[in-house]
């Protein structure tokens, strides 16, 4: 299955593209020449980006919005068509991340990671992909992480909803067979795009606690996710150390895999 065919008057929605996995998701699918609606809070990173890309010669369209709002959120898709844009592809990449165990946590940091990483990801989801089933032709990017493959005890919550997308996505690319859409979970191990740090981790205890060959680009994340939605792929892992990574978590009996983590994991020390 290969991405629908760019044109003038269709779009790729890509949220949480300020900065990191999502501008760069952004960048290479304008290198491919697909235009793009940004979507993120920061109106000001995105018209900055928008500008860089417009150079292209594709529309690069800015909607400043904040996600962890129900109703902005229920008015995206009408802002995106009342630019006479049709979104071919949605990307979900809008995340955040709290740190620590649950029984110090901000109920209200916590409920808001859940609005913007779960609930937001399938509100939009079900939002855009009627009209993309109608047409025939489209393709759903919903970023997860390797975490979605295991618990992750200093970021139980985190951890939680990267499953939850992981297995949404899945079910999703079971419906949608035939349609002529696809949707796929980009789910990239560690990538050095100032996400850690936003969350409450130092870049000496992220980098201590997962070794060098693991990290990935940000560039290299967006190029595996968009190739893997390009091949109908249903879940695409960047790297081959996340991917042995992964595997070895999925398969790793959790009363021995458990104590491991949290052993080592820098929130919880």
């Amino acid at each position: 299955m290969a991405l629908p065919t760019p044109a003038p008057d269709r779009t790729a929605v890509v949220t949480g593209a300020s900065s990191g996995i999502g501008a760069a998701i952004a960048r290479d699918l304008v290198a491919r020449g697909h235009g793009v609606t940004l979507v993120a809070r920061s109106a000001d990173k995105l018209a900055a980006l928008a500008e860089e890309l417009s150079t292209a010669g594709v529309r690069a369209e800015v909607l400043a919005c904040d996600l962890s709002d129900r109703a902005a959120r229920a008015e995206l898709l009408g802002r995106v068509e009342a630019l006479g844009l049709t979104a071919d592809l949605l990307v979900n990449n809008a995340g955040l991340s709290t740190l620590g165990p649950v029984a110090k946590s901000d109920p209200e940091a916590e409920v808001n990671m859940i609005e913007v990483d779960v609930v937001a990801l399938a509100d939009l989801t079900s939002r855009f992909l009627p009209g993309m089933v109608e047409r025939g032709r489209g393709g759903i990017l919903n970023v997860a992480s390797t975490a979605a493959f295991q618990p992750l005890p200093g970021q139980a919550g985190y951890g939680a909803c990267k499953a939850f997308v992981l297995s949404y996505t899945r079910s999703l690319g079971g419906e949608l067979r035939g349609t002529g859409v696809s949707a796929t979970a980009l789910c990239p191990g560690p990538v050095d795009t100032g996400f850690g740090e936003t969350a409450g981790f130092s870049k000496e205890d992220a980098e201590s606690a997962l070794p060098s060959f693991m990290w990935e680009t940000p560039e290299a994340v967006a190029r595996c996710g968009i190739d893997a939605l390009a091949k109908g792929h249903p879940v695409a892992i960047p790297g081959p150390a996340n991917r042995a990574a992964a595997m070895f978590a999925h398969l790793t009996p959790k009363q021995l895999l458990v104590p491991l983590l949290a052993s080592r994991h820098p929130g919880l020390k």
